[in-house]
């Protein structure tokens, strides 16, 4: 289970997983309900290891977990892929079949023509702005080396007159 930290880690980690079924655990360290639940989170992540399960501590993120709609922990959102966001819900051990009935609903296969829509609460928020940034930096390197060449090209002829 991978610890997020922030909106942006968080855009980058379902990016990441594509068309991947994603679980967010919201949670808390002194939550003992958190803590009763997660040796049961332990065993569905045997269970299904193609599902990416990610957690984010509510302390370390009071105001993205705010913004999410987390008012309660445990909590959990379910992603898929193109999809986004399929499912909110709390969920504690006594209750750990509505878990169950999540997996079972949301988890099969998709194949996704269209990108991942991140999270519409944070539409600013790209994933992995560095990468956008270096590749884009990359691309007009090499319009400005061909834009150059085109000119030199276009000024030859003109010097040999």
């Amino acid at each position: 289970m991978k610890d997020v930290n922030g909106v942006q880690e968080l855009v980058d980690a379902l990016a990441d997983a594509g068309d991947s079924l994603v679980i967010v655990d919201f949670y808390g360290p002194w939550c003992g309900a958190c803590r009763a639940l997660y040796p049961k989170l332990l065993k569905l992540m045997e269970q299904f290891p193609d599902v990416v399960f990610l957690k984010v501590n509510f302390d370390d993120n009071k105001a993205m977990c705010k913004t999410l709609g987390v008012k309660v922990l445990p909590y959990f959102h379910i992603y898929h892929g193109a999809e986004g966001r399929v499912a909110a819900f709390s969920c504690t051990v006594t209750k750990f079949q509505r878990m169950r009935d999540a997996l079972e609903e949301f988890y099969t296969p998709i194949c996704s023509l269209e990108d991942n829509p991140g999270l519409p609460e944070f539409p600013e928020i790209i994933p992995h702005p560095n990468e956008v940034t270096r590749v884009a930096g990359a691309h007009l390197a090499a319009a400005e080396e061909l834009l150059a060449t085109a000119a030199q090209a276009v000024a030859a002829p003109a010097a040999v007159a």
